[in-house]
């Protein structure tokens, strides 16, 4: 609540849609027409983003003529951060009056399917990261005990961006995402795993958000660029630079996604 009181005090208006974006994507939310611009280290009790191209920036505005803040780099559990850490912009997004969250990260594929470069629409997940951020004493005016999670990405939402990914030409995929802790990356036995028990494409990020997204009965949507495919019997390594740049290259198209998204009426 302090934290967001700071910003409160500094922003012209309260955000009704908050985007925080995944490594390489800080620009999937170009659309912005910003009003303020915070770092994470002049936000009270804010965390640190500690990795490579999370720039640590909180930007408040415009998409169109819906109020916004989107978040330039995330935390991560990898980093040492408990899961109430990861979720807290969560939390304060909340507080600030963000009804609808969208989220972006970096994700391997593993639909044998999918290519590097993909967005993949992410209609399911799969927690194998051993947390949870609802763990403890729950506060019930953020949200109940046992939320449901059977639709934890709103599906109107899925279906929205679906139908404006026809209207603009732009091939989208859609597919169930395994989050897990890393960040040590996935051993082929590991993909063999995650294939059979359903997942799509794998990251160390966005099941925590979702979570605490749901408790507080925000609409929640997902998208997942797929910056490499991993193929089991025939690893490649990966190379965490050539990720950051097919992230990199994609998040023009996912602003692009957003912004026609975020226009079209009752987001």
């Amino acid at each position: 609540m302090e934290s967001a009181a700071f910003l409160q005090q500094r922003i012209s208006e309260n955000p009704e849609i908050g985007l925080l974006t995944g490594t390489g994507l800080g620009a999937s939310g170009g659309s912005l027409s910003i009003s303020e611009t915070f770092a994470y280290e002049a936000i009270p009790h804010f965390p640190v983003s500690t990795v490579k191209s999370h720039a640590g920036r909180l930007l408040t505005g415009r998409f169109g003529d819906r109020p916004a803040m989107v978040m330039q780099g995330r935390f991560h559990l990898y980093e040492g951060y408990s899961p109430a850490e990861v979720t807290f912009p969560i939390r304060v997004m909340k507080a600030l009056g963000v009804e609808t969250l969208v989220l972006t990260n970096a994700s391997g594929g593993l639909n044998p399917k999918f290519k590097p470069g993909d967005i993949m629409i992410i209609e399911d997940h799969i927690n194998l990261t051993g947390d949870n951020p609802l763990i403890g004493p729950n506060t019930d005016d953020w949200g109940v005990r046992f939320p449901d999670m059977s639709e934890g990405y709103d599906r109107q939402l899925v279906r929205r961006v679906e139908g404006v990914c026809r209207e603009i030409k732009i091939n989208v995929r859609r597919g169930v995402y395994a989050g897990l802790k890393g960040p040590s990356l996935e051993t082929p036995a590991e993909i063999r795993f995650l294939k059979i028990i359903g997942a799509d494409a794998v990251g160390f990020s966005t099941v925590q958000e979702v979570i605490a997204g749901v408790h507080a009965r925000m609409k929640v949507l997902g998208l997942s660029t797929i910056t490499n495919v991993h193929h089991p019997d025939h690893p490649v390594p990966a190379n965490v630079d050539d990720i950051i740049a097919v992230a990199e290259s994609t998040a023009p198209v996912i602003d692009r996604i957003i912004r026609k998204v975020v226009a079209d009426a009752g987001i």
